[in-house]
């Protein structure tokens, strides 16, 4: 696999991190063709692709797309961050619970399926009551 990496000999399981304990990741600068052409492909807002139409947004400029920058925190992690043994997934949520995000497969067809604002809150409970720690 291109880009993977061998588990690190200091990986830690859960059990071995401590309260208060913390860990520093490298950096990462992002420029504007990173933030246009991650925008283009997944999150086409003009706030994202359009440096003069994002002026009269919120941002006041061009800004990354949150996911962007949760896809560069993520690298950011793996490579110098959290020593997690077994990886760092965002696997939230039971398997049996037909709410959580399942896994996408290659060829996979998907679309979002936000639910009711019911079911969002169930949701939102559900993660809650989860224990999931904070990275």
């Amino acid at each position: 696999m291109v880009g993977a990496s061998k588990p690190a000999s200091n990986a830690l399981f859960l059990e071995d991190l401590q309260v208060g304990q913390r860990f520093s990741s490298g950096f990462h600068t992002i420029d504007e063709a990173q933030i246009k052409a991650f925008a283009a492909q997944f999150d086409p807002q003009p706030f994202h692709l359009d440096g003069e139409a994002a002026k009269a947004t919120l941002f006041s400029g061009l800004a990354a797309s949150g996911w962007h920058t949760a896809a560069i925190t993520m690298k950011l992690l793996v490579e110098s961050g959290l020593p997690l043994r077994g990886g760092i997934i965002g696997a939230g949520g039971s398997r049996n619970d037909p709410r959580a995000q399942r896994d996408t497969k290659p060829a996979q067809r998907d679309r979002p399926n936000p639910g009711s604002e019911a079911g969002c809150a169930q949701t939102q409970r559900h993660y809650a009551r989860s224990g999931f720690i904070n990275v």
